[in-house]
């Protein structure tokens, strides 16, 4: 939707991940390098307080306060002072879908562990108290051992403690996960040994009869306890005592039956974490059991955990709000609205929302786009040249030994996840389905069991991670979408009886309750097809993004958040079109290339772009490649690990992300210091790949064997103490693709910061940017480096000099000097930036198809962006030919990137623009 009148939008944003190392006090100190770059906002990820020792913010333990790892708040107002001194905003990463929770620091969670249902945070989250295993019944389950729950029993892995300060009793996992004790069984650890410990036992036994202020009194209990084992030794040394009693023999199970009792008495289970994918009875941020769901449709949890960062805008520290993860919530329409409503005053609002091919941002959601994964796939799309696609089928599967159909292993990828981590879940949802369906006669023989089978079947088939449908009823995009699912899901093999598809079109589009006297629960009807919502979604990213992604390299450019494997390359058309759309409709869309969660940089893909033009000599490459490393290993049948498919990505990381300090070298000159930590990188990045695959390991039960055989492959062909024939054949290679990877990460920043909507910069990406999956995409940025060069930088725009720094492109200042200059002109030319036109331009000549070009216009005001793409096909000195970019007659032109005069025209030649400089800014002169 269009941005309301007097809202902040950013004119460009600066993503910062901070953390302990980099907090509030070293954020202050760019404030003046960012404002200097020429961005509007600091773009900060999550600083509210989070788990001890976390690395990225995302999990939050208490949404009101600061995160004391990141300073305190002397450190955050003096970064508040710092930013607004330099001119700069704010936006804030805001996690409202889930918290962090194990350990001992989330204080909400710890209540609903002492006190289970009866705790007035147990409605905050979404837990299935009503379990149908006897053994859950009333219990959350908690999975955080690192083995069976007998074993770490009877090894002394589970310890009951006494809180001195509190008062409290909790059983302590590994001395690191708190799990409160009821205080009705206070009384069985204190015994009655002695007479204080006695009568206050009795009173934590008869706290029912306080109902309903037992938590109340228990707390003054706890505090009577504690002021007695601090006043007096005697109860302090009978406590010790009582400890001991819980205490066993490690190795000695019998000896822990005490403590056994215990435990099964509490409103919580302790469990291996493995139990967590059959048992897990709480939503969870994926399948990641340390990140609980949170209910944020409650109003009373919205208003006390939106208190903070509402104050934050209020008061004018934040301008915006990033929504993660907007898709894990009930309703993201309803909380986007409540959230707008909830102060008055208007802020940028943008959700982290990945969108099928298909699927368009809901236009009744009030905010001001996505945080841009949409935008970096269509971009890249454009340096993917659509006529190699039928050879890298062909290659890929020749070199791998099968051919697959990314649908396919799509589609198998969540049926794992489905059956596996995420299993629990689906038992749930089909449970309750047949609750519904029992409800009525005519549905009532539709058992858990066939709905389970008809739910996975529809969840693998899904074209979207979710639909909306939200009580009213079904939008004609929701029913399309659940339409074809059902529709596809009937054809699966031994599949169910297709009746029961009728039932779940039904249930998913709410029809079932559309009519009065329907026989079922309105409630339960919608409140199931919401449900459905919030794990459908988890079941695609696992299985697409974390599963799916892994498995199929065919080019792994391809395969980035958001992003369409199967689709090889975008047009110059299709590209304008969404200009020209988001232009309309979504002005405050944010234009991204990197970002926190990109598996690879956007460098580093634009590299692998490359490939796409040149199939036929990629093949040579990397069959020579194979020969090569597997003779130099002894594996003359090529049957060794790494498997065909891990070494086909194993050649795409090593060209990628090749660092750029050691491409032009020769074999014999490579550094073996950067060799050896460039090796260790990538070993990261392939061991992350293969666990995700969940083909030959996984992160639940790594195979070492494999991994170290793929780990030693690795060394081996980075080996740089004797001569190695694989990098005297790579290296040439990987300099040719490394040059047009430079070109075309030109034309991907200056598209970026000149189409519309918001840009954002990733700490760092100013410069070239070859990061692989995290954690190497979040390692530390050299802002000394960077000011360094941005100050040659400033001082080449003004002379005119751009070109040359090209002959030194290796250190990113070429880069840096597209990103400076495209910058001062969106702040000098607002107009033309935030409500332009974007106009595409008709490219003529032999090589059009190696163009893309637009204008940008406000009334009279213009500028026109150009860009080669598609540049392996040109050679390394192009020959343009006739090749021509039109241009309003009669203008004159200046280049922002060289200098340079154009005199308007008709057309300028490609030739002339690119003579000098590969991609073209123009700004009108006069």
């Amino acid at each position: 939707m269009p941005p309301a009148a007097g809202k902040p939008i950013p004119r460009a944003t600066y993503r910062v991940q901070l953390n302990a190392d980099f907090g509030f006090d070293r954020t202050a100190k760019i404030a003046d390098y960012m404002a200097r770059l020429g961005v509007s906002h600091l773009y900060a990820s999550p600083y509210m307080k989070a788990r001890p020792g976390s690395t990225h913010g995302y999990d939050i333990v208490d949404h009101n306060a600061l995160n004391p790892e990141l300073g305190d708040d002397a450190a955050f107002q003096g970064m508040v002072t710092a930013l607004r001194d330099n001119g700069l905003g704010q936006i804030l990463d805001f996690v409202p879908n889930h918290m962090g929770v194990g350990g001992a620091d989330n204080g909400w969670w710890l209540d609903v562990l002492e006190w289970g249902p009866d705790s007035p945070y147990s409605g905050y989250f979404d837990i299935e108290w009503d379990s149908d295993y006897r053994y859950l019944q009333g219990k959350l389950l908690v999975p955080v051992l690192g083995d069976q729950y007998g074993a770490v029993l009877a090894s002394g892995g589970l310890e009951l403690r006494f809180d001195t300060a509190a008062g409290g009793f909790a059983v302590w996992a590994y001395g690191s996960h708190k799990l409160p004790v009821r205080p009705q069984d206070y009384g069985t650890i204190l015994g009655t040994d002695h007479p204080e410990l006695e009568r206050l036992g009795d009173l934590f036994a008869h706290l029912a009869y306080a109902r309903p202020h037992q938590i109340r009194r228990a707390a003054d209990h706890k505090a009577e306890l504690a002021a007695l084992a601090a006043a007096r030794p005697d109860v302090a040394d009978a406590i010790a005592q009582r400890l001991a009693v819980f205490h066993g023999d490690p190795g000695e199970p019998d000896s822990w039956g005490r403590l056994h009792a215990l435990i099964a008495c509490q409103n919580w289970r302790v469990a291996y974490f493995k139990v967590a994918a059959d048992d897990i009875n709480y939503r969870r941020f994926f399948n990641i059991n340390e990140l609980a769901g949170l209910r944020m449709d409650e109003p009373e949890l919205f208003d006390v955990a939106h208190r903070l960062v509402l104050k934050l805008v209020e008061d004018g520290t934040l301008d915006g709000i990033r929504i993660d993860h907007i898709d894990g919530l009930i309703d993201p329409k309803g909380y986007c609205q409540r959230l707008t409503a909830a102060t008055d005053k208007p802020f940028y609002l943008v959700v982290e929302k990945i969108l099928a091919r298909h699927e368009r941002l809901r236009e009744d959601w009030p905010i001001d786009g996505t945080t841009g994964y949409e935008f970096a796939n269509l971009m890249g799309g454009l340096f993917v040249d659509p006529k190699g696609e039928a050879a890298f089928d062909r290659l890929y599967a020749g070199f791998i030994g099968r051919n697959e159909k990314f649908e396919d292993v799509v589609r198998i990828a969540k049926i794992r996840i489905m059956e596996s981590e995420m299993a629990s879940e689906l038992h749930v949802l089909a449970r309750k389905a047949s609750r519904i369906a029992r409800s009525n006669p005519a549905t009532a023989d539709f058992t858990a069991n066939i709905l389970h089978q008809a739910l996975k079947e529809t969840i693998a088939r899904f074209p979207v991670y979710r639909t909306y449908v939200d009580g009213g009823a079904a939008t004609d995009l929701d029913r399309r979408d659940i339409d074809w699912a059902i529709s596809q899901a009937r054809k699966a093999e031994q599949g169910p009886d297709g009746s029961v598809y009728d039932f779940l079109q039904r249930l998913l589009t709410t029809d079932l309750v559309a009519s009065p006297r329907s026989g079922y629960s309105h409630r339960q009807v919608t409140r199931f097809a919401m449900r459905f919502q919030q794990y459908s979604g988890p079941v695609m990213a696992k299985g697409l993004e974390d599963t799916a992604f892994y498995r199929y390299n065919r080019l792994v450019a391809l395969n980035e958040v958001g992003g369409h494997p199967e689709h090889f390359g975008v047009s110059p058309a299709a590209f304008h079109r969404a200009n020209q759309d988001r232009a309309r409709s979504w002005a405050g869309n944010m234009l991204a290339s990197t970002t926190h969660d990109t598996k690879r940089g956007e460098d580093t893909r634009a590299r692998l772009y490359a490939l796409s033009e040149m199939p036929d000599e990629w093949e040579r490459q990397i069959q020579t490649w194979s020969r090569l490393l597997r003779a130099r290993r002894g594996d003359v049948e090529g049957t060794a690990p790494p498997d065909r498919n891990d070494e086909y990505l194993f050649y795409q990381l090593l060209v990628g992300a090749w660092p750029v300090e050691l491409t032009g070298a020769s074999a014999d000159s490579l550094d073996p210091a950067a060799m050896t930590a460039f090796a260790e990188r990538i070993v990261g990045a392939m061991t992350k790949s293969m666990r995700e695959a969940k083909v030959h390991s996984t992160w639940a039960a790594p195979n070492e064997a494999y991994e170290s055989a793929v780990t030693s492959f690795i060394h081996d062909a980075l080996d740089v103490s004797r001569r190695n024939a694989f990098l005297e054949s790579f290296l040439p290679f990987q300099a040719t693709v490394a040059k047009l990877g430079m070109v075309n990460g030109l034309s991907q920043a200056l598209l970026k910061l000149t189409s519309p909507g918001v840009p954002d910069i990733y700490q760092g990406c100013e410069l070239w940017n070859l990061s692989l999956v995290d954690p190497d995409n979040r390692l530390p940025v050299d802002y000394g480096v960077r000011r360094r060069l941005l100050e040659e930088v400033d001082g080449a725009l003004e002379q005119g000099t751009v070109p040359s720094l090209l002959d030194r492109w290796t250190d990113g200042a070429v880069k840096l000097a597209v990103t400076r200059a495209a910058l001062a002109l969106r702040a000098e030319k607002p107009d033309v930036f935030v409500s332009g036109e974007c106009l595409p331009l008709e490219v003529t000549g032999e090589k059009a198809e190696h163009v893309v070009a637009f204008a940008r216009k406000a009334g009279d005001d213009t500028v026109l962006v150009a860009v080669p793409r598609l540049v392996g096909g040109l050679g390394e000195t192009p020959d343009w030919g006739n090749t021509a970019i039109p241009l309003p007659r009669g203008e004159r032109w200046r280049n922002a990137l060289t200098g340079e005069s154009v005199e308007g025209g008709d057309a300028v030649s490609a030739a002339a623009l690119f003579q000098r400089f590969p991609v073209a800014l123009l700004v009108r002169e006069g």
